[in-house]
């Protein structure tokens, strides 16, 4: 399932590519008919909150977002949903955003990948959609199909704010308020590790960002969120921030440091394998080398060498090492000049804690 930088980027990519366009819309698996009320108008931009992406639609371009009149497509990816872009020279960064991505062997498929009779790409004008596609978005320079999502459905202002009411603070927002995450982690008695990954408590996080964000705060999946004091849990705040906002740069979920990666180089890959953004470029760092735990089971801690373990938590599996994440109340002596405790990313420089232009 993508985690909350993903959508991001995908908000990112709607903003640049239709922001304030007039769109046809339709739906070529005929699943979505409400397809048929957006199709003419115009789409205001786009909203990402956690793993849920708004897209806002207007009779015209100057009608405020939170108008009565204003149709919001809210769109959750799920496990298998993912949107492809073709369009002119510019029209996207990003060609494919979701997951999974499709492949034709080793080889990821692009949406333009056909060819016309004299060899050059072809014209998206006259792609032809896939039966799956369940919402088809077409501007004046570019379109975007939707396949496989969770929901996908057209809500009013009313109901998106029902949505909004049930997330947790969204680390990638400016509107996020964290003393909501660190309260309502510090009233209950679940472990961290669950609530970690309930939405209700921070919205965005995925298996990814759970297992990462424990490890690099030396903390055990299993200690119980009322334990963690008010600072261990601002720290992992401030850390998960600045993970997700190099996440929604570059597209890449990278945890390592740099003296750390090439310690242990492994991966436990599932069949599908654990892709990320740009994986077929040799300059980016490549996913064996991006986590210290996540899908590491049975190899040897990167800093430490005991064996990275697995276990079934909140209905996913999470990924830590029993040695270094031996933490388990605010009363055992957490510090940050601990060797293994948080850091700042230093993946690709130091502007990687701030947002700034996105990767493809």
């Amino acid at each position: 399932m993508p985690e909350g930088h993903t959508v991001h980027r995908l908000a990112a990519a709607f903003e640049q590519a239709f922001s304030g366009q007039r769109v046809r819309t339709s739906s070529p698996q005929g699943r979505f008919s409400d397809a048929t009320q957006l199709n003419g108008m115009v789409l205001l931009g786009a909203e990402a909150v956690g793993k849920h992406l708004f897209l806002p639609f207007a009779p015209a371009e100057d009608v405020e977002r939170d108008a009565p009149v204003v149709r919001h497509v809210h769109i959750h990816l799920g496990l298998y949903g993912s949107w492809t872009f073709a369009g002119e020279p510019g029209f996207s960064d990003a060609h494919a955003i979701g997951a999974p991505r499709l492949r034709i062997g080793e080889r990821e498929e692009r949406l333009d990948s056909e060819e016309q009779d004299g060899g050059g790409a072809t014209d998206w004008r006259r792609l032809v959609p896939r039966p799956t596609v369940r919402l088809r978005i077409a501007g004046p320079t570019g379109l975007a199909d939707l396949t496989g999502p969770t929901a996908c459905e057209i809500m009013d202002a009313h109901e998106r704010q029902a949505v909004l009411d049930r997330l947790g603070p969204d680390p990638l927002r400016a509107d996020a308020d964290p003393s909501r995450f660190v309260d309502a982690v510090r009233r209950s008695r679940t472990t961290i590790g669950a609530l970690l990954m309930n939405q209700k408590i921070v919205a965005g996080i995925g298996n990814i960002y759970r297992a990462e964000l424990l490890f690099r705060a030396r903390l055990d999946p299993f200690v119980p969120g009322k334990d963690l004091s008010t600072g261990m849990l601002e720290e992992m705040w401030e850390d998960l921030v600045a993970l997700m906002t190099y996440g929604a740069r570059t597209g890449r979920i990278v945890t390592t440091q740099p003296e750390h990666r090439d310690l242990e180089p492994r991966i436990i890959e599932r069949s599908r394998g654990t892709r990320q953004n740009g994986d077929e470029d040799p300059d980016v760092v490549s996913r064996e080398r991006s986590f210290y735990v996540y899908h590491r089971q049975t190899l040897p801690c990167r800093l430490c060498g005991t064996t990275v373990r697995s276990a079934e938590l909140a209905a996913r599996t999470v990924f830590w090492c029993s040695r270094c994440q031996s933490v388990r109340s605010r009363r055992a002596g957490w510090t940050r000049e601990h060797p293994a405790a948080p850091w700042a990313l230093e993946a690709e420089g130091a502007d990687v804690l701030a947002a700034g232009d996105g990767a493809a």
